[in-house]
């Protein structure tokens, strides 16, 4: 398989149902909008793009697999498509330009990348795209290339002191179990940070990791859709991924910090001492 051509014909989907969402964008109707549980939405730009990109998908890769957040199932042999048609609906559906499209392909036969990420047991991911809809950000890497934006290579922060590190993290929204030590941790990085950011969109945070915008991302309650993508690229440029223990159990398990690379052993410590 040839991984850059296919990366770029995945960009070019990207693009293409990316302009289907970014006219939805100037069209949409609040009422149309559904409710998958608690703080949990959907609508039919949701369905339709997901429909879109599986459906250009299976003519790149006949023989993979989909697992998708609106649905979308079908087991596969070695690669399986992991896919958030749009990440960020909350802010989509409230007209705050922060959503993106996210595109992975997971290859059970993958060997471990280098560093301390090693691959899951199901496999690793060997391409990933997140596409940032209305500023026309393209992040994409594959295994053996550097992670780009908009075709130029792009590098994690080389930042060693979390005095001066900017957080990005996400807020339980369905999951309370762990809130209470979740609330003295981001106590503790707004006091002993440059400051805390809460996008809306898991798949954007790791992008700006990997670009060196943020030099770190933590959040537990996620699912494989929306981290999938993103994990990579961070890999890709230079990062680091694991668990909140340090281990590889981070696209399941529902748990992640990606960080620069030099921040991340003081941040694991945090946790531990935080109760997370």
């Amino acid at each position: 398989m040839d991984l850059k051509l296919m990366t770029e014909q995945v960009c070019d989907l990207c693009r293409e149902v990316g302009a289907f969402i970014d006219e939805q964008a100037r069209l949409f109707d609040t009422a149309k909008v559904e409710f998958k549980g608690p703080h949990d939405y959907v609508s039919y730009v949701d369905k339709t793009s997901e429909q879109r990109l599986t459906e250009g998908l299976s003519r790149l890769l006949p023989e993979a697999g989909f697992l998708a957040e609106e649905g979308t199932r079908k087991e596969g042999g070695r690669f399986t498509w992991i896919i958030d048609p749009l990440d960020g609906t909350t802010n989509f559906i409230h007209g705050v330009p922060v959503y993106a499209i996210s595109i992975a392909l997971l290859d059970r036969e993958a060997a471990a990348p280098a560093g301390p990420s090693p691959a899951l047991a199901e496999g690793g991911v060997v391409l990933g795209v997140v596409y940032h809809v209305p500023m026309r950000e393209m992040f994409s890497a594959c295994t053996g290339r550097p992670t780009c934006c908009n075709g130029q290579p792009i590098q994690v922060s080389p930042m060693t002191s979390l005095d001066n590190a900017l957080i990005a993290t996400g807020f339980p929204y369905y999951d309370y179990s762990r809130l209470p030590a979740y609330m003295k941790l981001l106590e503790y990085t707004m006091l002993h940070t440059a400051g805390v950011r809460r996008l809306g969109s898991a798949a954007l945070d790791l992008a700006y990791v990997a670009a060196g915008r943020c030099e770190l991302f933590y959040e537990y309650g996620l699912r494989p859709w929306d981290v999938a993508a993103g994990l990579f690229l961070v890999q890709q440029a230079g990062g680091t991924v694991t668990d909140f223990s340090g281990g590889n159990r981070y696209l399941f398990d529902k748990e992640i910090v990606a960080t620069n690379g030099p921040l991340h052993a003081t941040f694991l410590d945090l946790l531990k001492q935080h109760g997370l």
